[in-house]
Formats: structure tokens, sequence, C-alpha cells
């Protein structure tokens, strides 16, 4: 099967998104199949992929904007594989409908709920409106700019184009699915959480404790990805702050804190937690098995993600985890309220009483395992072919209604 990929996320960043498109590619290549992946890529010649697009960074933000071009496409491909809603992801939906190739799309990012965070949600949308031709008035493109209800209707109408362009959603959650209900008509989706195989790293805890400056015995929290404010970093640090009266040797890990390094550490300042925290900027994915085998509990305060593939990984290596987003807790992970007290009092449960640490980890190990990569793989095989039959009914019915006519 021929396979065309459009993400916007730029290979190597260090979010959900681009580790998802990397797993995703490596599992269907080894399993013969042939893919075309479009991802901003520099400008230099010596692309890793050959349909690398052509892009530009964007000034402080770890984000690469550029627009695919298809003049160098191989062959045409069954099947294209939309991954965000961006300048590439409406390039996706451009070619595939120029080319009646039928679309899968990986709903892999809230977006309602980032366009209060972040401003290239709202330019986003207004380049998708442009480009897939919906008609907007002036009048309509300045309802982006205004907070509220206004900004999420339009946001909404945007979706609804993605969707309508869509033979089949992908949602890597339940909680994705059910975010579905906004919209007015929705493809059929497919609920597939990501798979994700960590390579084994030879770093021992304790080597990795001492290199970080943490002592070997203590009580440590690991928290990965952004520290941005979609994440809450302040929920995670006014936590840590309450989990210190009770353990005042724990340790506060942030693995993955690029951007508002400074914002972070005045956050833990105010909180009283500086000497507890140390930030590390992201390492490459090959050692991160090692930093989840170093710590005692996994952290996860956002509340904005559709999976949270950091938590699939955590469990993977045995790693208890706690969240503060019930939606994603499923029936194996320890989720509470969304409230720094809450918060605080379940990370402390786990790391005190060692036969809920030894539970909430093997329900997560079991879980990881139950979801291994092949069966995401066979999962995703089959979507592919759900598509395909869903564009031939579409075919024939547009066939039979000109007959008719």
């Amino acid at each position: 099967m021929r396979v065309a990929h459009f993400c916007d996320s730029h290979a190597g960043r260090s979010d959900g998104v681009a580790i998802s498109v990397a797993t995703t590619v490596t599992l269907l290549r080894d399993a013969g199949h042939e893919v075309q992946v479009y991802q901003p890529a520099p400008l230099l010649r010596g692309r890793a992929e050959p349909c690398g697009v052509r892009s530009v960074p964007v000034p402080l933000r770890n984000v690469r904007i550029g627009v695919p071009r298809f003049h160098g496409m191989r062959r045409v491909p069954d099947v294209v594989h939309v991954h965000t809603q961006g300048p590439v992801g409406v390039g996706g939906l451009r070619y595939a409908r120029a080319h009646d190739i039928p679309v899968v799309m990986t709903w892999h990012t809230d977006l309602l709920a980032y366009s209060a965070h972040f401003m290239e949600i709202q330019l986003g949308a207004a380049h998708a409106a442009q480009r897939l031709q919906v008609g907007w008035t002036a009048r309509d493109y300045l309802k982006l700019a205004r907070p509220g209800t206004e900004r999420r209707a339009q946001l909404l109408r945007v979706g609804q184009e993605f969707l309508d362009r869509t033979a089949i959603i992908i949602a890597p959650s339940a909680k994705t699915a059910a975010s579905f209900a906004e919209f007015e008509r929705v493809p059929p989706v497919w609920t597939i959480p990501t798979s994700v195989a960590l390579p084994d790293c030879p770093l021992g805890r304790d080597d990795l404790r001492r290199s970080l400056r943490l002592p070997v015995d203590a009580p440590v929290v690991l928290a990965v990805g952004r520290a941005t404010k979609e994440k809450d970093p302040a929920l995670l640090l006014a936590a840590f702050a309450r989990l210190l009266r009770q353990l005042p040797d724990a340790r506060l890990v942030m693995l993955g804190v690029r951007q508002r390094r400074q914002a972070v550490l005045r956050l833990a300042r105010q909180a009283g937690v500086g000497h507890a925290l140390r930030l590390i900027r992201p390492v490459p994915h090959a050692r991160m098995a090692a930093y989840y085998r170093m710590a005692d509990v996994l952290a996860f305060a956002s509340t904005t993600d559709t999976q949270g593939l950091v938590m699939v990984e955590a469990e993977a290596q045995g790693l208890p985890v706690v969240l503060a987003d019930a939606a994603l807790a499923g029936t194996h992970r320890l989720s509470t309220a969304p409230d720094a007290d809450s918060f605080a009092a379940a990370i402390g449960r786990v790391l005190t009483d060692p036969s809920l640490h030894r539970e909430v980890a093997e329900a997560g190990r079991a879980a990881a395992e139950a979801y291994s990569t092949q069966h995401y793989l066979d999962h995703l095989l089959r979507v592919y072919q759900a598509a395909q039959g869903v564009a031939r009914a579409s075919v024939g019915a547009s066939r039979a209604a000109r007959t008719a006519g």
C-alpha cells in the first residue's frame, strides 16, 4: 500500500505528534509499505525525507512553517493520512481532493483548548479557510481575533471543513472521540491509541540520578514535555510544593523544557520549590527509558492533551502515572481533580504506599503490553482499507446519481 503522511510538526521535534508520526512511518515501512512523508524541513539540501517541505523557523518557537509542493511526488498514493491542521495538513487535503484519494485524519490536538494559548491556531484557521475556499467574508476572518464564543464558532466551522473532506477520523483516545459531539457532521471515528516502543537505554538508575545531582534514595517525581501554559506547569509546581510538606526530600524533574524556562523557574521560586527542581532540556528519544526508570512516579498535569504519549511510555517502563485529567485515566491510571491539593495528595499516596505504587505500575504495564506496536499497525491498516472502501462507495453513489439524472 502507498500512503502519504502530512504533518506540520517537523521531524525530531519533541512533541507527541512528531513522535507518533515517526512511529507510524517506521512501522509501515518495516512492514513493506511505500510511505511518503511531508513535514517541514530545512531549506538546505540533504533532507532526510525526499518529500520534506522546505520551511523557515518561527523565532522563539520550536516550530517550522512551510507549504508542500508536489512536483516531486513519485507515485499517487492509495491513502492520504493527515496529522495536523496547519499549512502542510491543508496541502494534504487539497492534494487528496484533486486526485480523488481517500483521507484518513488523526486528530492529535485539541485546537479549541490550544487556541487560548497559541495565536498560530487562529492564523492557521484563517489560512485553512482561505486555501480550502470556504467562502468566508472579511468579517468571518475578524471573528478569529475575538476570544470567546465567536472565535470558538469559527474554529468549529474550520474543523467541520476538515471533517467533511475526511473518510475516517482516528481518535487517539476515548476523550478525543467524545469531543466530536460539537460538530454537525462527523465521518466514522476509530479510537486507536498510538503505541510507542522505546529503545532500551543502558544508563542505570543510580548513575542517571547522580548525573542529575539527585540523591539516590530520594522520592523523584518526573514530568515530561513542554512547560508552556497549556500543559499547566503552575498546577504541577503548586502540587509539588504541597508534596514537599509531606516529603521534604522529594525532588521534581521536569524533562523536555525548552521554552519558558525562566518563567518556570520564577514559578518554582514563588512556590518555594526551586531547590528541589531540576529543569532538563529535551533528550534523544533513545534515552527516555532511562529517565522513566530513574523516577518513582510520573505526574501529568495537563488537561488539554488528546492522548499523552509520555504516559504510555512511562507505563511500558513500569512507572506509575498520576494525572489531573480524569478523561484520560481509563481503568488503569490514578486520576485526580485538577487542583493542587488533590494532585499532591494522589502523588503522595503513590510514593508512600508500596502496595498502591505496585498496583498502579502493574496495571499501567499490562495496559501498555496489551496494545503493542503490531496491534496498532494492524488497526491502522484496517483503517486505510476501510477508507478506500468509503471512497469506492462514494464514487459509486456519484455515478449512480449522474446516471439517474
